[in-house]
């Protein structure tokens, strides 16, 4: 079995300690942060939520068993951080509650994909968004460090060379040995 193929259940738990994280990251957020660089070098704060807006509208769509990629908010609408926010919290909330009965499969864009490794991918992009949101605020708030164990062997088999330096950025080396680091510094932060 992949490393990817955790039990369904252990795949929802890692979304849910992602999302628990991640929704404490986003109390750092305020309207003049909204320009500041992220470790996704190619987005600024603004961008970085919307893009999440986008994969949690996403990864709660996968527990109905399809995915449509679409934007969540159409191009050139500017929200402010306050509204950024709030729809990110809810969109958690509806994210959590898809996932109560998630489905065996699900497709994304017609094409069949295990609905555990979409769980786990969303719990990888979850927490590590987080952490950018929380850097791109000037603050330090590490992955805790359970979470980011339980999530480091999942990116072998989710994170491959194609995804860089598209995606991910080239591995770095961790600046300490805890898990948070140790995941961070693999996908490029």
């Amino acid at each position: 079995m992949s490393a990817v193929l955790v039990p369904t259940d252990v795949a929802v738990g890692l979304l849910e300690r992602a999302v628990a994280h991640t929704r404490g990251c986003l109390a750092l957020v305020d309207d003049p942060l909204l320009d500041r660089p992220t470790p996704c070098t190619a987005w600024d704060l603004r961008a970085l939520l919307t893009h999440m807006d986008d994969s949690l509208a996403a990864i709660a769509e996968a527990a109905a068993g399809a995915v449509s990629p679409r934007p969540a908010v159409p191009p050139g609408v500017t929200l402010p951080a306050d509204l950024l926010v709030d729809r990110l919290r809810v969109r958690a909330c509806d994210l959590l509650a898809a996932w109560a009965r998630p489905p065996a499969s699900s497709a994304v864009a017609g094409a069949p994909v295990d609905a555990r490794v979409l769980a786990g991918a969303g719990a990888l992009e979850i927490a590590v968004h987080g952490w950018d949101v929380a850097a791109a605020c000037g603050a330090v708030v590490p992955l805790p460090d359970g979470l980011a164990a339980d999530l480091l062997p999942l990116v072998p088999a989710l994170v491959a060379d194609v995804d860089r330096p598209v995606r991910f950025g080239p591995p770095r080396t961790a600046s300490d040995d805890s898990a948070s680091s140790r995941l961070l510094a693999l996908l490029g932060r």
